[in-house]
């Protein structure tokens, strides 16, 4: 029976590749009925095996390996998997391992403009059926080192959670004097588009 509870229409409830509490809080708020499932996909090697693809097609590569590796084992179910790539001039950041290597991080970030490009696979029936990505644009302030540490100071541990060494939605929105982007973009999971085509399976309840 479909989950009266919410706008999902779906027979059992969306399962999201992924554990982020971030990409579930906007499903959740959204009124769509999820689980979560961790991918086990190793995605530095993923990574390895698409060496040459530009930023934007590796998000794609890596959502829908999480997206494939959930289905492969849920095939009656409907999956997503999300992935996000920050890209500097063509350039990928990873999450920094500590303090030191977040503020180098932000030293090559300030002052310039860097994108976000969020990525999600759809799989249906134990296969991979859709992917897109968007994209946002973020311009870092010039943050000088004492305005790095300051914000180090003041963010904690949690830099080291997060691509960028930042979370939008914490102390990180300081770093920025200019964003272009949608908001849920930002956050990794690009809700507009996605809804559309759950919309257009037939999923959601309008």
């Amino acid at each position: 029976m479909p989950h009266a509870s919410s706008l999902w229409r779906g027979l059992a409830p969306l399962l999201l590749a992924s554990t982020s509490p971030t990409r579930r809080a906007l499903l959740d708020a959204a009124g769509l009925t999820v689980e979560t499932r961790a991918p086990g996909v190793d995605e530095r090697a993923v990574e390895a095996e698409a060496a040459g693809l530009p930023p934007a097609q590796l998000a794609e590569r890596l959502a829908a390996a999480k997206a494939a590796a959930v289905a492969a084992r849920a095939p009656d179910r409907v999956v997503i998997g999300a992935d996000q790539v920050l890209d500097l001039d063509g350039a990928v950041f990873h999450k920094p391992a500590d303090r030191a290597g977040a503020a180098a991080h932000l030293a090559r970030l300030q002052g310039r403009t860097h994108a976000l490009h969020s990525a999600v696979a759809l799989a249906v029936g134990g296969a991979v059926v859709d992917r897109f990505v968007a994209t946002a644009r973020l311009a870092m302030r010039p943050l000088g080192e004492a305005g790095i540490a300051a914000y180090l100071d003041a963010a904690g541990p949690a830099v080291t959670g997060s691509v960028g060494a930042y979370q939008l939605e914490g102390i990180g929105i300081h770093l920025f004097d200019r964003i272009e982007g949608d908001h849920s973009t930002i956050l990794g999971l690009p809700l507009l588009p996605l809804l559309a085509r759950l919309r257009g399976r037939g999923l959601l309840a309008f």
